[in-house]
């Protein structure tokens, strides 16, 4: 892929997510169903063409420390050591989020936040300024799918724009999960 036509794919998906839309993207991990992180209603729409029943595990990704840190009122150190070690995406849960949807935070008042190393993403989230809701192509219960073909038309139908990366290498591998507690308590969800 040229950088021109990256970035025509780059804009595309930005509009939509401006506008309050959902698309189907390439991560670091498996592909994802996204949305504005700050936006009730987006995060709404993506529960519901997953088939979820109120559950709160999305997980937000950000582009770097900074946007980690105007996200969550107090990252634990723990969480840098844990990334600068990381040999594969992680997603880290985190206390105490702040400036997204109220929908994304779980009961517990925590959310899983991923800094991701995929250049595509980190262009997408730096150009929106706010961090970009990920969750699997699959609906609720079903397998996700570890290649594009695998994604089931209700997923493709279900979104507002499925970003034109299909051929690009990526890993189809979920992301490691880590529980951080601001009490010092380090759980493994998900390796």
């Amino acid at each position: 892929m040229t950088p021109e036509e990256l970035q025509t794919e780059l804009d595309k998906a930005l509009t939509i997510l401006k506008n309050g839309g959902i698309i189907l993207y390439p991560t670091d991990t498996v592909w994802g169903i996204g949305c504005d992180a700050t936006n009730y209603d987006a995060v709404t729409r993506i529960n519901k063409l997953k088939k979820r029943k109120g559950s709160k595990d999305l997980v937000c990704l950000v582009n770097n420390y900074s946007m980690l840190e105007r996200h969550v009122d107090n990252v634990p150190n723990m969480a840098y050591t844990i990334l600068d070690i990381a040999d594969k995406p992680t997603t880290i849960i985190y206390d105490d989020p702040a400036g997204v949807a109220e929908n994304l935070i779980a009961d517990d008042n925590t959310l899983g936040i991923r800094v991701v190393k995929n250049k595509f993403c980190e262009k997408l989230i730096r150009y929106l300024k706010r961090p970009l809701v990920s969750t699997s192509a699959n609906i609720s219960g079903k397998p996700s799918p570890k290649s594009f073909k695998e994604i089931s038309e209700e997923i493709l139908k279900g979104v507002d724009y499925v970003v034109n990366l299909q051929n690009e290498k990526s890993q189809s591998k979920p992301s490691t999960i880590i529980k951080l507690s601001n009490a010092g308590k380090v759980e493994i969800i998900r390796e």
